[in-house]
């Protein structure tokens, strides 16, 4: 790794118009199912458009009471081996305290997405954020689905739409991205999230996600991932609660051409 000589850190620079798809490798798009009321953007999905899936590590709600996907998502990464092809996000329905019909929605929405997209439904991710007891819509859903993907761009304006489908109650989406150097390539690493009440140590009512062109093993990532958490996410306190659907999920693409060891 490319580290400055007086400190054992990268040295990184914020980007302009930063957000999901700075990072090389990933399209997303934001777009409306209908499944909020306002008729707001409630669909985002976050792909990896490289030819193999991307490294992908989760950190997610440790509350007893646990949405579907969140469970999903736990048993998607231990049996793709921390790979992933895709996120599928919707808001406006938690899919929270929805027993049985929640997990089978949230599976349902998994195998049109990989048959849409063309891979292993072991590689799809899915997150819900919304009114908690509320099953997904999933009539309007699976109607727009096709729709949406066909809608998948690398764009700044289409990672802002995304980071603005995910929003239930933030007055603003929240993006970022960041660029440093990596054994003398260039690698980016972009984010958005949303939450802006109900947040505690050990996440948050929030969903977060991260994309970064970087190379590296799955397992690894994971460990990465979940470092990065304990390091920021789960240092804030704003009002002492946690919540259902709390998830941190990030994916590496390695389309920067750098690659990172373990250990390094």
């Amino acid at each position: 790794m490319n580290v400055s000589k007086d400190q054992d850190v990268l040295k990184f620079e914020r980007l302009k118009d930063g957000c999901i798809t700075s990072a090389k490798g990933f399209s997303a798009v934001g777009s409306c199912a209908g499944l909020k009321t306002s008729g707001k953007d409630d669909m985002c999905l976050i792909v990896c458009t490289e030819s193999e899936p991307a490294a992908a590590g989760g950190v997610f709600t440790k509350s007893v009471v646990r949405a579907a996907p969140v469970d999903i998502c736990r048993n998607q990464l231990e049996l793709s081996g921390n790979r992933a092809a895709a996120i599928v996000i919707n808001s406006g329905q938690a899919n929270a305290a929805t027993g049985e019909q929640g997990w089978k929605d949230a599976l349902d929405v998994i195998e049109l997405a990989a048959s849409l997209i063309g891979v292993d439904p072991k590689y799809i991710l899915v997150s819900s954020t919304g009114v908690i007891g509320r099953r997904i819509k999933m009539d309007a859903l699976t109607k727009a689905l096709p729709r949406i993907v066909s809608e998948l761009g690398s764009s700044v304006e289409s990672g802002l739409r995304a980071a603005r489908a995910i929003m239930t109650t933030d007055l603003v989406p929240k993006t970022v991205g960041f660029q440093t150097e990596i054994g003398g390539k260039k690698v980016i690493v972009g984010g958005m999230a949303k939450g802006s009440g109900m947040i505690h140590p050990d996440m948050a009512t929030m969903l977060s996600y991260i994309t970064c062109d970087v190379g590296m093993d799955g397992k690894e990532w994971q460990k990465l991932v979940a470092d990065a958490a304990t390091l920021s996410f789960n240092q804030i306190t704003v009002d002492g609660d946690t919540s259902t659907n709390d998830t941190l999920i990030g994916l590496a693409s390695g389309a920067s051409g750098a690659w990172v060891e373990p250990g390094t």
